[in-house]
């Protein structure tokens, strides 16, 4: 299976509490909800599109306790992300105890990187992370994200737990494809190519 992360994310690069005021608002984080203004159909179709080729998903802790009290209780047959949410198998990453109410589910503990190495053998299409920030980027760190994609907001929220944080080396992505929605949002597709390069700019001093 290919490990792809789905991420909301501010022009600031924070993904904390898109949804709601009230969503997350670990650390005191007080400015919740700053995605919504930018949703639209065009947004919500290409969501479900994505969330069509999942076969696993992947949470942090934290993430999977908040979306095991809300997607359990959307049970219209017609809405095929609740579908894919409450019925595919769930691995949810933690060294700490987790209810494992919302099944399927599988906890992963101890050298998490390795555990999701041997999953993605696994037969299957896509294997998603929704949210799970820090979890998606000590998958990235690891080389294990083979796509990352990102719904970018024009919107600087100005606190709250950022994506990317500091690295030990420098990381190479490839833009697959980038869209826009009407009311604003960015979408993009990157691939994760490795190690980044870099160089010098030389402005051309005389014509050729």
């Amino acid at each position: 299976m290919k490990l792809v992360s789905q991420q909301f994310l501010s022009l600031d690069g924070v993904y904390q509490g898109p949804g709601s005021p009230d969503e997350d608002r670990t650390g005191g984080f007080d400015r919740g909800g700053w995605l919504v203004p930018f949703i639209d159909d065009a947004f919500e179709r290409r969501v479900e599109g994505w969330m069509d080729n999942a076969d696993a998903f992947l949470f942090g802790r934290r993430t999977y306790e908040d979306f095991a009290k809300v997607w359990p209780t959307i049970t219209n047959p017609a809405d095929r992300n609740a579908a894919r949410l409450n019925q595919k198998p769930k691995y949810v990453a933690a060294n700490s105890a987790v209810d494992p109410a919302w099944q399927p589910a599988t906890m992963l503990s101890g050298d998490i990187a390795a555990r999701v190495a041997e999953i993605k053998q696994l037969p299957g299409r896509e294997m998603q992370i929704h949210g799970s920030g820090a979890l998606a980027a000590s998958m990235l760190r690891a080389g294990l994200i083979d796509e990352l994609r990102l719904a970018v907001a024009p919107v600087v929220v100005g606190a709250g737990r950022k994506l990317l944080q500091e690295t030990d080396e420098s990381l190479a992505l490839e833009l697959i494809d980038e869209t826009r929605t009407p009311k604003g949002l960015l979408i993009q597709r990157l691939r994760y190519v490795g190690p980044s390069t870099a160089g010098t700019y030389h402005r051309p001093r005389t014509e050729p």
